[in-house]
């Protein structure tokens, strides 16, 4: 599914109704009517008062005309206008003349902190002041008006934005933007609905399909792509029966240190677990016999050294490389992943210290193949690209590194970004029990293991980072947010697969 800007859906509004030969007012009675029903489906007729705060543009029509069916329907309707200004658009004067005359029931007007109305713990607020037009700080007392709403603990149902929010550039003033506890968006996801310091305010979200011109849809570039089970199950490949384990890559891991043999082995698991035909693991000789007993199903090449990495040399033909999981920054190691990059050419996933050395080594960057993944967690990503101060700086400091090196970066989260030098891509699947440790280790596995399979590197992350966050999802679902540990994500990657296709009969 596609994320449209603010600029793109104003564009996609007058397409449509210039292709459909309609009138905006009667698609903001087409684009409102629906969000009433998904409210009428919810309360049911209940006798809980409903406050609606509608402003006095678009957003506000879109309010009026929810307020106007909730009244027709029988439900006790209270709407507030808020007066913010002496401009009105006309879709919003049309609708407000609409609920005088169908409802003889006027609109309250909201002119300063004086006309605040009282609102309850067991109300029902609709949140129809600003939509995605808002693009400059709001009106001092319309401030405190929002933080009144949010301090009241009503549940509050944001119309396609939550008040406050930009739907494309960072916020100033958080205090200042409503905390909705679900929010009915209008035909495309916003890329603040997404970004870490913005996606609190806007709860539970839902997107609906308002019929505006599919050409234009098609067409439109998209911002970034979001990636659910359609997404993903159109990147899977299945396998051919006459096929054998060569066929499905030879990944090699490369990694752990004295005290950390498990995230190579969990790695390797998750390698394992996610198709990989062959996987051979090299690390240091403390590893030998941990993983020689904790994975039969792995190979193992040893360092010389006892305790770290230091001389990164093997005789086997790798497909893809997986390096960084454990192994520590110590000089010898950072030597060693010099060594390895300039005489290797093979397809790479570098993950945890093998970042911490290439932010350290500005030089490495070159020695990279081109599509290399990068897969740092925050702190990581904040030692390759400096401080931030917002995501929307974050992102765009993390495109340049991308497009200077010709690498795809994931900005790993609650949701997963990945970044390529030309397209954005965000993750749907996770949640918080996956922050556990090790469970980027699992991430890396998984991704090595499409790649060494044939999938080429943006298909294997974009593949590789759904399925780790349905993995751990099925987890949680057994487990508890609070019982989900790496190594659980990493058996239950095959399960993640299976999920792909809900038709398909899953082993007892």
């Amino acid at each position: 599914m596609k994320i449209l800007s603010a600029k793109q859906l104003k564009e996609a509004d007058k397409i449509t109704l210039e292709k459909q030969g309609i009138s905006s007012t009667e698609l903001m009675e087409r684009a409102a009517s629906l969000v009433f029903e998904e409210i009428h489906k919810r309360l049911e007729g209940a006798p809980i008062p409903v406050k609606i705060f509608c402003g006095i543009g678009n957003n506000g029509g879109d309010g009026l005309v929810i307020g106007r069916k909730l009244i027709e329907a029988g439900y006790a309707v209270t709407v507030f206008i808020v007066n913010y200004s002496d401009q009105r658009s006309q879709d919003f004067l049309i609708n407000y003349e609409r609920i005088k005359n169908r409802t003889r029931k006027w609109p309250v007007l909201l002119k300063s902190e004086e006309d605040f109305p009282e609102i309850n713990y067991g109300d029902f607020v609709v949140d129809a002041i600003f939509g995605v037009g808002l693009n400059r700080p709001m009106v001092a007392w319309v401030a405190k008006l929002v933080q009144h709403i949010n301090a009241a603990g009503a549940f509050i149902l944001a119309v396609d934005m939550p008040s406050g929010l930009m739907a494309d550039a960072p916020v100033a003033d958080r205090e200042s933007i409503i905390r909705a506890s679900y929010t009915i968006t209008f035909q495309s996801a916003k890329m603040a609905f997404y970004m870490p310091q913005t996606a609190v305010f806007v709860g539970d979200l839902q997107i609906i399909d308002i019929a505006l011109d599919t050409g234009y849809l098609k067409e439109a570039k998209a911002v970034a792509n979001l990636i659910s089970r359609p997404e993903a199950k159109a990147l899977y490949r299945p396998r051919q029966r006459f096929t054998h384990k060569g066929t499905y890559g030879h990944a090699l891991i490369i990694g752990g240190s004295y005290g950390k043999i498990g995230s190579v082995c969990l790695t390797a698991t998750a390698a394992l677990r996610a198709g990989a035909g062959l996987v051979t693991i090299f690390a240091p000789k403390c590893g030998y016999e941990i993983l020689q007993t904790s994975l039969p199903e792995a190979m193992v090449i040893t360092d010389p050294h006892k305790e770290i990495l230091t001389q990164i040399d093997f005789d086997i033909e790798p497909d893809v490389i997986g390096f960084g999981v454990g192994v520590g920054t110590k000089e010898g190691t950072t030597e060693a992943m010099r060594h390895l990059l300039q005489k290797t050419k093979k397809p790479m996933v570098i993950d945890a210290d093998g970042i911490n050395i290439l932010s350290k080594n500005e030089d490495f960057f070159e020695l990279l193949p081109e599509g290399t993944i990068l897969t740092p967690h925050p702190k990581e990503l904040e030692r390759l690209i400096g401080p931030w101060e917002n995501d929307f700086e974050k992102l765009e400091k993390v495109r340049d590194l991308s497009k200077k090196y010709k690498l795809i970066i994931l900005i790993k989260g609650t949701y997963t970004f990945i970044v390529t030098p030309n397209d954005l891509y965000i993750n749907t699947t996770g949640n918080p029990g996956m922050a556990t440790a090790g469970s980027g280790d699992v991430l890396t596995g998984v991704i090595t293991a499409l790649i060494g399979q044939g999938y080429e590197p943006l298909r294997a992350a974009v593949l590789g980072v759904y399925l780790h966050g349905k993995a751990g999802d099925l987890c949680a679902e057994k487990f508890s947010y609070e019982g989900v540990v790496a190594g659980d994500i990493a058996r239950h990657t095959g399960a993640a697969i299976f999920d792909l296709f809900e038709t398909q009969q899953k082993p007892s």
